[in-house]
């Protein structure tokens, strides 16, 4: 038993000096920049040396059963509603049911664990076990995730859905474990649309000189101003405050979001701008990831898999409905909007994208067989 009380002892002592690395070493909240993927994989390790020990040492002494569950943080940005909880719910079930109870989660709902940027950070260094996000923060550490949010890239559901599950999404997801995350799969906001409490949009010259509250990600920001419309990047759970006060105009999600946020009581004009195809991901640590034998690992994927596919369904349903919500709350409501000329407004963005990411890639995602 005294081997055992030093061993925790030791292991705790080592938990404890990495944390307090942790809290002094600049993270991308502090400094706007990913952390380095060298110094996150060694706390990945620590932390996953660390629970291994704990678990076994727990074992030996009887503290609990293999058999008993271990409960994981699943956090996402909107409500359990939403089709992020949609998804988080079968997720949670399918993983439970697949494990005979040994895994379980536990969600954490509208930013619980705060914004995406942050629940993202936390995922690399092992504080959160799982997230639901969209990619919209996530090129901020995984760069190959970036081409996805181009604006009109995608045609339609089935192109998108074609792409991201065939092997040019499926070798983006491998990027993740260099950056100290695994993906588990693609899910889906859905395409986006303008509103603003200023006037209806129908053409990009309506929406020029707009304040549009955009996501941290600099290939919307670089759409954005090439349209003439004044992009202000800011985190989800800043959005409400900074519509109320006027310190921006309007903002741009897909139909889901903005009734599962109620932004109708706040947002006068919604143009279906349709303008960029929104995928989500379904994030997970790799500290966890990497404790997992391979039949555990299938557990995961599977549930995955089956939460990634209930978002997409939840999200699709949801904008097939949301505008009639939206128009019976009093919005006024642009159907018809001249995708042509925004199209050609972004011309100048057309060509930093070809220049950062290859022509020959963006075409291959746009001309892609399904």
């Amino acid at each position: 038993m005294n081997s055992i009380a030093n061993a925790i002892a030791g292991a705790t002592h080592e938990s404890q000096t990495s944390h307090v690395l942790l809290i002094m070493t600049p993270t991308a909240s502090s400094t706007g920049k990913p952390i380095l993927a060298a110094s996150r994989n060694k706390r990945s390790k620590t932390l996953s040396m660390f629970r291994t020990l704990i678990y076994t040492v727990a074992l030996g002494c009887g503290v609990f059963s293999a058999a008993e569950a271990r409960e994981l943080k699943l956090g996402y940005s909107l409500g359990p509603n939403s089709h992020y909880g949609e998804s988080a719910h079968v997720i949670a079930n399918k993983l439970e049911t697949l494990s005979g109870g040994k895994w379980t989660i536990k969600e954490y709902p509208a930013n619980a664990l705060g914004g995406e940027r942050e629940m993202i950070e936390s995922a690399q260094i092992g504080t959160v076990d799982m997230v639901i996000s969209s990619t919209g923060p996530v090129g901020n550490f995984i760069p190959e995730t970036q081409i996805t949010d181009i604006p009109f890239l995608f045609k339609s559901y089935e192109h998108a859905h074609a792409v991201l599950d065939g092997p040019i999404g499926q070798k983006i997801l491998g990027k993740f474990p260099q950056y100290g995350l695994k993906a588990l799969a693609w899910g889906e906001n859905g395409f986006r649309n303008l509103t603003n409490s200023v006037r209806p949009v129908r053409t990009p010259e309506d929406a020029k000189g707009l304040k549009i509250r955009t996501m941290e990600n600099q290939v919307h920001i670089t759409a954005f101003r090439a349209m003439g419309i004044l992009p202000t990047p800011m985190a989800f759970p800043e959005l409400l405050t900074a519509l109320q006060q006027g310190t921006v105009d309007g903002q741009e999600n897909p139909i889901g979001v903005i009734v599962n946020a109620n932004l109708s009581q706040i947002q006068e004009h919604l143009s279906l701008t349709q303008h960029i195809y929104s995928p989500a991901l379904i994030i997970m640590s790799l500290s966890i990831w990497e404790e997992l034998n391979d039949e555990e690992k299938g557990w995961f994927e599977q549930a995955a898999k089956a939460g990634a596919q209930a978002m997409r369904t939840k999200a699709e349903a949801d904008a097939a409905s949301g505008v009639a919500v939206l128009e019976k709350q009093g919005m006024q409501v642009v159907k018809k909007v001249d995708q042509a000329a925004f199209l050609k407004a972004l011309d100048p963005a057309y060509t930093a994208y070809a220049k950062k990411f290859g022509k020959d890639k963006i075409d291959a995602i746009q001309n892609f067989q399904y």
